[in-house]
């Protein structure tokens, strides 16, 4: 039976409007009733109406007629059925995908896509041209599947740790609550990144009218840059203020110093009028570095200046991010500043000192356009007159400046020395005076023995020419030695600092420390724990008058 074109028309009216809501065992049905209803040539009618196939309608007759669901619960199509998975089609795909994301890992390291941008269209296109049919999205899903996503670098890694990090950030924690219940300030200093001033791009996005962006440089040349900025922060951390100084010449020790300086003249002093002590914490490197002779001459310029004891606390290298000015000054700024062309000095003067935030911090800055030159030496003499003492605890990142250095003594002669007496206190060499003739009467026979066989022999075992006592004499001798190996042991006072204290040379004190902790090692007389950290002659001297020990010149006597 003819089936006429209007019906056909109706039915592929009807099927359009009804399909989008069925799923597609129900679309098999209806086709299958309307299929029953038409009778003889009713497949093929509905088949070119709703432009499935005519074995689709069939398989609908069939279930319609079976008067029961042959499918499971929920299911449309009979296990197995529909078109098979990409990876189920080629069981290669999967490991040629992966040896791409991870060349390293998992696959050849010379991969094609080794140094290029792996995108799912260029990993789609490799895996083809290897001969693994695969579009973008079936790679994006493979991807998920396998524990893919998309990442960006993350800034974790520092190096190798210093042993003593963590106990380094607790000493810093117990020295700022310590400062903070005496009412004392805390600053965390550091300098900024350099910015080049002029119509330059600034990384961010700012609100503005459509179609409008500001314009700025194609090029980011420093030449055509009008200058460069160098702001050096201190952030006080009790009162959650800022202060910028804002430099135009070079990051320098001279500049840290003078940017402190610059803070405690117009705003510490007026906060904290009776602070005796002031605790800086900075990082381990730069123009604030613990290895910078400058910065800690500098300081001692401005303890004299303000009578503050200025303790020095550093961050472990490789931890400048941890110092709280990074996250509670500096981050403020930079977003304040985004999307803004840095052209002049006075848009970033007036940036900075624009800056708040929600939890109440304010920013005073300032231009400074002194000049500060680089190459500044600092030779061990002016280091020497630093009144710096370093702590028990790791001196070299943890030290104080005092205000003024000790009175009795000048031990830039080097015709005098200071009193051996005084020298052997309790307080700088960690023994008693009967402990250390013990000590000294103890190792006086292995050092005699030490010492026998160059007094009889050459060194090449040749017999000597001259009598025993002939030649020079030592210029230490046993007494002295210990004494000096003490000093180096309970207060760390380097060679050089030894050596202006016997009025000796640096290798003299070395070989006398060498030898004598050979003896003690050997008779098992284990030093105590270190009580400071001395690297000046002058920190000396304040040390030894805070223990109320009188270090006065005594002239060596000529022999």
């Amino acid at each position: 039976m003819r089936i006429p074109s209007e019906v056909r028309d109706q039915l592929a009216l009807r099927f359009g409007v009804l399909f989008p809501h069925l799923n597609e065992r129900q679309q098999r049905l209806a086709l299958a009733a309307e299929a029953r209803l038409l009778g003889h040539g009713g497949v093929r009618a509905v088949a070119r109406a709703a432009g499935v196939s005519e074995t689709t309608v069939r398989k609908g007759v069939f279930e319609l007629e079976g008067g029961e669901n042959p499918l499971p619960e929920g299911r449309v199509r009979r296990d197995g059925g529909g078109r098979k998975s990409a990876e189920e089609l080629d069981p290669l795909l999967v490991p040629a995908l992966l040896a791409l994301v991870e060349p390293d890992e998992r696959g050849d390291p010379m991969s094609p896509l080794r140094w290029t941008t792996k995108s799912l269209r260029s990993l789609a296109g490799e895996l083809t041209r290897q001969g693994h049919a695969a579009s973008a999205p079936t790679v994006g899903r493979l991807l998920r599947e396998n524990g893919f996503s998309l990442q960006a670098n993350a800034k974790t890694l520092e190096g190798a740790q210093h042993p003593d990090r963590d106990a380094q950030f607790r000493y810093i924690n117990d020295q700022v609550k310590d400062h903070q219940a005496d009412g004392e300030p805390v600053v965390s200093v550091d300098t900024k990144k350099k910015e080049v001033v002029g119509e330059f791009k600034n990384a961010g996005r700012q609100w503005r009218p459509t179609g409008g962006p500001v314009r700025v440089d194609v090029h980011d040349f420093p030449g055509d840059a009008l200058g460069k900025a160098v702001p050096y922060g201190i952030y006080d951390l009790a009162a959650d203020t800022g202060w910028v100084n804002v430099g135009t010449d070079h990051d320098t020790a001279t500049f840290a110093v003078e940017s402190i300086r610059r803070w405690w003249n117009g705003q510490g002093r007026l906060d904290y009028p009776s602070a005796t002590r002031l605790l800086i914490t900075a990082d381990a490197g730069g123009s604030n570095g613990y290895r910078t002779r400058a910065w800690k001459t500098e300081l001692a310029g401005f303890a004299a200046e303000t009578g503050l004891a200025v303790t020095v606390c550093h961050m472990p290298p490789g931890t400048s991010k941890w110092n709280r000015i990074e996250h509670r000054l500096f981050s403020a700024i930079t977003m304040n500043w985004r999307g803004r062309p840095l052209t002049s000095y006075r848009v970033i003067v007036q940036s900075i000192a624009a800056t708040t935030t929600r939890t109440g911090l304010t920013v005073h800055a300032e231009l400074d356009s002194s000049s500060y030159p680089t190459g500044v030496k600092v030779s061990d003499a002016e280091l020497n007159t630093v009144p710096l003492t370093g702590h028990a605890f790791h001196g070299e990142w943890n030290y104080t400046v005092h205000p003024r250095p000790a009175e009795p003594a000048n031990p830039s002669t080097p015709a005098t020395c200071l009193d051996r007496e005084a020298l052997a206190h309790p307080a700088l060499t960690g023994m008693t005076s009967t402990e250390l003739t013990e000590l000294i009467r103890a190792l006086a026979a292995p050092w005699q023995a030490l010492h026998a066989p160059d007094r009889t022999t050459r060194r090449d075992g040749g017999t000597r020419r001259r009598a025993p006592g002939g030649g020079r004499k030592a210029k230490l001798d046993l007494a002295d030695r210990i004494l000096a190996t003490l000093l180096h042991q309970h207060l760390a006072l380097p060679p050089a600092v030894l050596a202006r204290l016997f009025t000796v040379s640096k290798d003299t004190i070395r070989e006398a420390i060498g030898e004598i902790r050979q003896l003690m090692d050997q008779h098992r007389h284990t030093p105590g724990p270190a009580a400071a950290h001395l690297s000046t002659l002058t920190g000396l001297l304040v040390y030894a008058t805070a223990h109320s020990i009188g270090l006065a010149p005594q002239t060596k006597p000529t022999p």
